[in-house]
């Protein structure tokens, strides 16, 4: 028994509306987005295959009762790295298409399923929030 795999993370957001736009227009799949909307749930999710973001609105993040978040997180503090699931091409003109400028990249990277040998190739951008966005492609 043991740490099987991740399966969330959050982060902090300031730009909410502009940030789910923008991860949508990147083609994510968007959870309780009507419940949060109705105040029902005070967040909302990004999914990423069997992973999600909860995404802290600013009405849940800046509430001092809210302790179950790292202490010093903000918008704008997270890495993330996600798995493109297609060529380095077809990512570039996703990329282009939702309005995400590439950072940096393609670059040659070691990734998750790496170690210790470069096997992936990864495209930067950033979100509204200036969170650093990776896509790596394996293959």
């Amino acid at each position: 028994m043991g740490v099987a795999a991740l399966d969330h993370v959050a982060m902090p957001v300031e730009r909410t509306e502009e940030i789910l736009a923008f991860y949508k227009r990147l083609g994510f799949a968007i959870v309780d987005e009507d419940r949060w909307r109705s105040g029902e749930r005070p967040l909302f999710s990004i999914l990423c295959g069997e992973q999600k973001i909860n995404v802290h609105p600013p009405a849940l993040w800046q509430r001092p009762a809210f302790t179950l978040r790292g202490p010093a997180a903000l918008p704008g503090c997270g890495d993330f790295c996600f798995v493109w699931d297609g060529t380095v091409d077809d990512l570039q003109a996703m990329l282009n298409a939702a309005g995400a400028s590439v950072e940096v990249g393609p670059v040659p990277r070691e990734g998750g399923r790496g170690h210790g040998r470069t096997v992936g190739t990864s495209l930067y951008t950033r979100d509204p929030d200036g969170n650093l966005l990776e896509f790596i492609v394996y293959g």
